[in-house]
């Protein structure tokens, strides 16, 4: 089936559609109905700021399982280059290769109490999917647990318009953790949404729903009676109260059971029909998993009804900006915004399509060509930045695309500066995150370059100066601005910017954006019509100058210990199997990372490089046995090189490890000889089946303790 000519909107509509029922619903998830209308009342907006009430938390952009579970597992498609039937035991390692045990995407609530932490403890050990999700090893209980639902949006935006397809693919995702019926409404679900790209009628999409599930199971059962009480009741209320006598908790048992959360999802949808807002107001008041059912349904909606359906009531999208935290052990991808993660989607359905992927304005990170697109961009830095500046987008005013993100100043003069960024790294005053905790790394490194396409108004009062900015943690973690290229714009003029980003002593970057001045009073527009960067980073990491701790939080610590009271600024400690602390994206391809490790009882120590997980990366490791081993870990470890190497326990090594295209070269040397590092490699390597073609950096460790003063990574073209 061809894909719709609105493809990427109509998928953006959807992921913006689950992130606002998702922050919608998330402060009271859990709550019942009787909760809800006596402590809120109706829930007809976002209740993140209500002080008076015990909230699960007062912030509106939070980690939630419902986004990282559904954005992570998908990208199963692209790490196994888009099979044409994926298999549960390629997404069941995505599990195992993203996840960091305890700590992110899963609710860790015990075996036989959760039931994805339960599937997980199985594929750890050795159980292979589906047989990790199955009623067989699980019981029925656990394995009919809402999981499989909340995670499936994706895989139904990958099919849009064949809902067998769909249905298909949310089984096969569905079997890694779950089992029958916890299937059966995944399935449904992803039914419905794969139809919603083509066909509006809801009559049509529950019939597809029902078509791909068995009809003799509860899920079809529930939906034979969802229609005749809404054919019988006008009042949606009734028909929550059959909900709850017929499908309701006290019926389907453990924390969080399938039936009655689909049955609220059916609900908000057949009454709330076209209007986002009350079909919002009617899942969410109707209470169990809040959070899980309006992000549910607000995807499906999205979908179905385009942006249009979004921005038909109050305002939804503007405080949450697009963003997005999706924490995992791929640190890089943790901050992101609606626009990107669409992008992922929709490309990730077109190559399933056989068509190629979109680069929006040749690949610009920030595009803003989808409207209303925000892409993470706000006011900030100074107390009156909101009383100076606003942010639309709007269409045209850009040489790259169809859209660009307007920046209306107004009252801008001498001493008043306005600013302008999106994050790159965890914000300042973020809260700690405790159930699903915030784990990323910068975006943005030294060394990289970045670029800005600007224009200003025809009927602007002033010139206006426009500088890249970013801030970065200083001592002490305090925010600090740093000024780059800079150019100032008369009325109707155009300019590009470009700015190598110089070495930052260490210190992370915060955020990205424009700073504006003028030296007299100026009102007007500035259309930035697409801002990115490329390049490797040149960079040192190591503790920076002036204490702090953001510079440690930068790092994704996949290990047991990673203490701060050390007098080395890395010391890693593993006690069983092999940890790794990474740092960096998964956009750096060629580059070189260097360390001096000093091994400590360990099986093995080193570097990796081009890591994209747990069980992804390329490694050159000192070995227990005397030698040293450039491996490759993909769905297994496979040695690319090895010679025999006297190293000892205590000492002090130079490692270098280098990789260009297919190409790995390693050098060793005792760290009192640090020549050796820059001569003729001692292992090389060629890798042709599957390469990683880029991530991230890290050091290793395995059943023991590594310690590091700095790693290093920097462009082929220059030395470490």
């Amino acid at each position: 089936m061809p894909l719709p000519p609105d493809y990427l909107e109509r998928v953006y509509a959807g992921v913006l559609g689950k992130t606002i029922g998702v922050y919608l619903g998330r402060p009271f998830e859990g709550w019942t109905y009787e909760q809800i209308m006596g402590q809120l009342g109706e829930i007809r907006y976002y209740v993140h700021a209500r002080r008076d009430v015990a909230l699960k938390n007062h912030e509106l952009v939070v980690t939630d399982d419902d986004l990282s579970g559904t954005f992570t597992f998908l990208r199963a498609l692209e790490d196994y280059g888009y099979p044409a039937e994926i298999a549960p035991a390629q997404i069941a390692q995505t599990w195992l290769n993203y996840i960091l045990p305890q700590r992110t995407v899963l609710w860790w609530g015990g075996v036989g109490n959760s039931t994805e932490h339960t599937a997980y403890l199985h594929l750890r050990d050795g159980v292979g999917a589906p047989e990790s999700g199955s009623i067989a090893r699980n019981g029925k209980v656990v394995a009919e647990q809402i999981g499989a639902q909340i995670f499936v949006d994706g895989w139904a935006m990958v099919a849009p318009g064949d809902p067998e397809r769909a249905a298909d693919l949310a089984r096969r995702a569905a079997s890694v953790s779950h089992d029958g019926e916890a299937i059966y409404g995944a399935q449904a679900l992803a039914a419905m949404e794969a139809l919603a790209f083509v066909e509006h009628d809801l009559g049509r999409l529950l019939d597809a729903a029902a078509r791909a599930i068995p009809p003799d199971s509860v899920i079809a059962r529930l939906y034979d009676d969802l229609r005749a009480w809404h054919a019988a009741d006008d009042d949606w209320r009734r028909t929550r109260e059959r909900i709850e006598a017929r499908y309701g908790y006290q019926i389907y048992g453990g924390n969080c059971h399938i039936v009655p959360n689909h049955a609220l999802i059916l609900l908000g949808l057949l009454y709330g029909g076209d209007d986002f807002q009350r079909a919002m107001t009617i899942v969410n008041t109707s209470g169990w998993d809040t959070d899980c059912n309006s992000g549910n349904l607000g995807c499906l909606l999205g979908i179905r009804g385009g942006l249009r359906a979004l921005d038909a009531g109050p305002d939804w999208r503007a405080p949450i900006a697009d963003r997005i935290f999706l924490p995992t052990v791929d640190g890089g991808r943790c901050i992101t915004d609606a626009v990107a993660e669409a992008v992922h989607v929709a490309n990730a359905g077109r190559c399933l399509a056989g068509l190629p992927p979109l680069a929006p304005k040749g690949g610009a990170r920030f595009h803003f060509e989808l409207p209303g697109s925000l892409q993470g961009f706000q006011p900030g830095d100074s107390p009156y930045a909101r009383d100076v500046v606003a942010l639309e987008n709007v269409a045209g005013h850009s040489q790259r695309g169809e859209r660009s993100l307007a920046l209306h100043y107004h009252h801008l003069a001498r001493g008043r500066v306005a600013r302008v960024a999106t994050p790159a790294f965890i914000p300042p005053g973020t809260p700690e995150m405790a159930v699903y905790e915030l784990l990323a790394s910068p975006t943005l490194y030294p060394g990289q370059t970045v670029r800005a396409w600007l224009s200003a108004d025809a009927s602007n009062t002033a010139p206006v100066s426009c500088a890249l900015s970013l801030r970065v943690y200083g001592p002490n973690d305090a925010p600090a601005t740093v000024e780059g290229a800079s150019a100032t714009l008369s009325p109707g003029a155009a300019q590009s910017l470009t700015w190598a980003i110089p070495d930052l002593g260490g210190a992370p970057i915060i955020d990205v954006g424009l700073t504006l001045r003028s030296e007299g009073r100026a009102d007007g527009t500035l259309y930035l019509d697409a801002l990115t960067w490329d390049g490797t980073p040149q960079v040192t990491f190591t503790r920076p100058e002036g204490g702090g701790t953001m510079w440690r939080r930068a790092w994704v610590d996949a290990v047991d210990q990673f203490d701060p009271m050390w007098p080395e600024p890395f010391r890693i400690v593993q006690n069983r199997g092999r940890g790794l602390l990474i740092q960096g994206t998964r956009d750096w391809t060629d580059y070189a990372v260097r360390a001096v490790v000093v091994p400590h009882l360990a099986r093995a120590a080193g570097l990796a490089a081009r890591v994209q997980g747990l069980r992804r990366y390329y490694a050159l490791l000192l070995r227990s046995a005397g030698m040293l081993q450039l491996v490759k870990v993909l769905d297994g470890e496979t040695v690319l090189a090895e010679a025999p190497f006297a190293w000892e326990l205590g000492q002090a090594y130079d490692l270098r490890l280098e990789v260009r295209g297919d190409e790995l070269r390693a050098w060793a040397t005792p760290a009192h000889n640090r020549s050796g590092a820059n001569g003729q490699p001692l292992l090389t390597a060629r890798d042709r089946q599957r390469p990683l073609a880029g991530g991230a950096v890290a050091l290793v460790v395995e059943e023991g303790r590594l310690a590091a003063d700095a790693v290093s990574v920097a462009q082929l073209t220059s030395g470490l």
